[in-house]
């Protein structure tokens, strides 16, 4: 229900064409067996974009990482004998063939491709193999060409890539993946110059502070790409959304995929990024004739410091002046003018003489969005029912060994959940004075809750970096027969890396150590393994099933109970702001509403680290670990719950809850703006875009201007701060500096209270004293909406 609403926004920012994955593994569900409902209506998604008057590129891979589960592939694929996947392996490539043929038919039969008139321009086969080919050896290389040989013989009449491959075959065209990709070259003079993922931020792991990456290096980095005779320039992602259900791979990536793009999780712009990069787009577009039809020349400006410039036969020249200096400005001459180029800039000149745009000087107001909570609004106290699963085996078991077995091979990925259980005698004599027996576990990962006797013990989990784990838990054991639960949990599976679909997971060892023999192995005893949980056999979370007699209502439920499920029935929060399930009193485990499911929620509080910053420098290369957030604080705490889910009334949360928590505490949150802020100077470009003419003269430049616009339905209600001198700072911590115009607030608040969108004019009549002569004037706005 959001994509019409997604791709206009992505329109409305500058964009020409939608890119998507076609996620294999959620399309056939059984080898044969296809689902193309809901979410995974591949054919509607493609009309939206048609219906939008945009292009599409179509990323079948089918392989393709994107921190999804496995990979994209298929589970069962795994399973069929003989399979090895992503090297010269005649099952896996019959698979393969068969799936990429189907979506191609799919796609001819509505008439898409460009080449029978219809919108999708370019199609992708595999993802990223050229990292990992040669892990793969003489098979990886015969793969690859036989990758891209089969996508040519389906005949599209479209070019077809490979992205991060560098052995493609003839009329196969290599592109980029990276945060910059000026200097990529395909293998080709005559291919065009392709970045399929420039990622505008990063993925979360659960466990770990939040990647931010910033929008004047985003835009650096897209400038410099189109000044070195870029063609087509991809975000992976402008919206990256929800790994609804258990689509998140990895393993450990949040059920967020925010990733700090343009447009967030929850389908809102998000300024400034959105903003700044629109305006991007326009000034590329003016610069679009020269940059088709000219020649390019490049210019030394100074030691970091160049020129790129395109001249065609009608006259039209297009620079790109850019300073890759990561720490000093500079005032570098071109063509006799004097430009001021901030570190690690571009400035685009759409007729080699006027600055519309430097990367570096975001004009664009930032948007300050909050989570409002509301309740929960169980409207009545014995609104709340319960099932609390069996430690241990519930039922019969499934099988039983004396070793472990590997949690993915035994699961299949049916769920994240797998329980081994054994017993063990202790001397009637025990305990004796000294000992402190301790229960070791090792596992090749993810996750595992230890239950003695009944009772949780302790809990363990590896990270986003490292899956494997031990832990060391001090245990309390009985004289005579002592039981071990252990519950050894998937967080969504590897998603990429050579021979990955061999990456297990479960538990290796378990020994007792001090005992007064010393250590009890407990590895080769009788294990009793039984898949998932009984919860999720009789499907409670289904809204066919909440009659099940399964379910005890409970006028108060219990708290900080592990394995238990809760059920309750909730209102329509109000409004139409997206909504947010805040699950910071809960401990970790599953949700659904109405039977559609949420997803993993894990509140794992990251560490606290030098990596989180109050502000972030976006000079210089970035990577993921460059400017984080949030050190300290849970990964994630809210939960993206689509309006659309929700029925006008009646309507069932349901929540498993494997450790413990209090379920009267969870709230719906909707996700508001609150306030904007700006921060605008006088040497801003002031040039408008939509209506900017190449007669334009910047003998007599138009004063910067502040612009700050609250959502639709809402007013600025008051000005928090108002500043024209030298203020810093950024939005909600400005501050005024030693330069400040008494009359700020009084000219903000004049225009701009109480309407929905203002403009303030850095030369407005009511600065008319200079505060500071010989300073260059910056005015800082924070303003509330309401």
């Amino acid at each position: 229900a959001m994509w019409p609403k997604l791709v206009a926004e992505a329109k409305d920012g500058g964009a020409d064409c939608i890119e998507t994955y076609v996620f294999w593994n959620g399309h056939e569900t059984a080898p044969g067996k296809y689902y193309f409902e809901d979410r995974f209506d591949l054919v509607q998604f493609a009309r939206v974009v048609k219906d939008a008057g945009l292009y599409l590129m179509l990323r079948i891979g089918p392989f393709v990482a994107a921190e999804w589960n496995f990979g994209g592939v298929p589970a069962w694929l795994h399973y069929i004998p003989g399979t090895v996947f992503r090297t010269n392996n005649e099952p896996f490539k019959s698979h393969m063939k068969s799936f990429t043929t189907k979506i191609v038919d799919m796609m001819k039969k509505e008439r898409f491709f460009a080449s029978q008139g219809g919108h999708i321009i370019l199609a992708q086969i595999e993802n990223e193999y050229g990292y990992y080919q040669q892990a793969y050896g003489a098979g990886g290389k015969a793969y690859a060409m036989w990758a891209g040989s089969m996508a040519l013989a389906q005949n599209t009449g479209v070019p077809w890539i490979m992205c991060q491959q560098y052995d493609v075959p003839d009329h196969v065209i290599n592109t980029c993946n990276s945060f910059y990709c000026d200097q990529f070259k395909p293998n080709l003079p005559t291919q065009p110059k392709i970045w399929t993922e420039n990622w505008p931020g990063w993925f979360q792991t659960f466990g770990e502070s939040n990647p931010h990456r910033p929008p004047e290096d985003v835009a650096f980095s897209v400038a410099r790409f189109f000044g070195k005779g870029g063609s087509v320039q991809n975000y992976y992602v402008y919206h990256g959304g929800t790994n609804f259900d258990r689509t998140a791979g990895g393993p450990f990536i949040t059920t967020s995929y925010d990733y700090d793009a343009p447009i967030d999780e929850y389908g809102l712009k998000r300024f400034p990024k959105w903003a700044h990069l629109k305006e991007l787009h326009k000034s590329i577009k003016l610069c679009e004739h020269s940059l088709l039809f000219g020649n390019s020349t490049l210019l030394s400006l100074g030691p970091q410091q160049e020129a790129d410039v395109y001249t065609d036969h009608s006259g039209g020249c297009v620079a790109f002046l850019a300073n890759i200096d990561s720490e000093k400005d500079k005032v570098v001459t071109f063509r006799n003018r004097q430009y001021d180029l901030p570190a690690w800039s571009v400035s685009i000149l759409p007729d080699c003489k006027n600055v519309v745009f430097n990367t570096a000087k975001v004009r664009s107001q930032t948007l300050m969005v909050d989570m409002v909570p509301e309740t929960l609004q169980a409207s009545k106290p014995d609104q709340w029912s319960i099932f609390t699963e069996r430690i241990g085996i519930w039922d019969k078991n499934d099988f039983v060994r004396n070793e472990f077995v590997d949690h993915i091979n035994t699961t299949k990925d049916s769920t994240d959940y797998l329980w081994h259980t054994t017993s063990f005698d202790v001397d009637r004599n025990y305990p004796a004075s000294g000992n402190h027996p301790i229960l070791n576990i090792g596992s090749k990962g993810h996750a595992v809750h230890a239950f003695l006797n009944n009772m949780l013990i302790g809990s363990a989990y590896g990270n986003g970096s490292e899956s494997s784990f031990s832990v060391q838990m001090p245990i309390n054991l009985k004289a005579g027969k002592n039981e071990i639960a252990l519950l050894s949990m998937t967080v969504g599976l590897k998603s990429a890396g050579p021979y990955y679909e061999w990456v297990g997971a479960g538990l290796t060892s378990v020994n007792i150590s001090g005992m007064q023999n010393g250590t009890m192995d407990l590895s080769s005893n009788n294990w009793a393994y039984k898949i998932g949980l009984e919860g999720e056999h009789y499907r409670l979370f289904k809204p066919d099933q909440g009659n099940n007699q399964r379910w005890r209502p409970q006028s108060e439920p219990p708290k900080h109970q592990p394995l238990t499920w809760y059920k309750v029935n909730v209102d329509v929060p109000q409004g139409d702001d997206p909504v947010g399930l805040d699950m910071q009193s809960m401990g970790k485990g599953l949700v659904w509403l109405n039977g559609n499911a949420i997803g993993r929620y894990w509140p794992r509080t990251s560490p606290t680290d030098d990596r989180c910053t109050p502000s972030c420098d976006y000079r210089g290369k970035f990577s993921p670990n460059k400017c984080r957030a949030g050190c300290g604080k849970p990964t994630q705490r809210w939960y993206h719950v689509p309006r659309s889910w929700f029925h006008p009334s009646g309507n069932t949360l349901v929540v498993f809850e494997e450790q413990g928590g209090d379920p009267t505490k969870i709230t719906f949150s909707r996700r508001v703006a609150t306030s904007v802020c700006s921060f605008v100077s006088e040497n801003y470009p002031s040039i408008d875009l939509e209506s900017w003419d190449k007669s334009i003269s910047d003998e007599n430049p138009l004063a910067a201007k502040v612009q700050l616009s609250c959502p639709k339905g809402k007013n600025i209600s008051s000005i928090k701060f108002a500043s024209f001198g030298d203020p810093s700072g950024t939005c909600r911590s400005y501050q005024q500096g030693s330069c400040h115009h008494p009359d700020s607030l009084s000219v903000v608040e004049k225009a701009c209270l109480n309407i929905n969108s203002c403009t303030v004019s850095l030369s407005d009549e009511g600065f008319g004293e200079d505060p500071c002569p010989g300073v260059t004037k910056t005015l800082a706005i924070e303003a509330d909406c309401s």
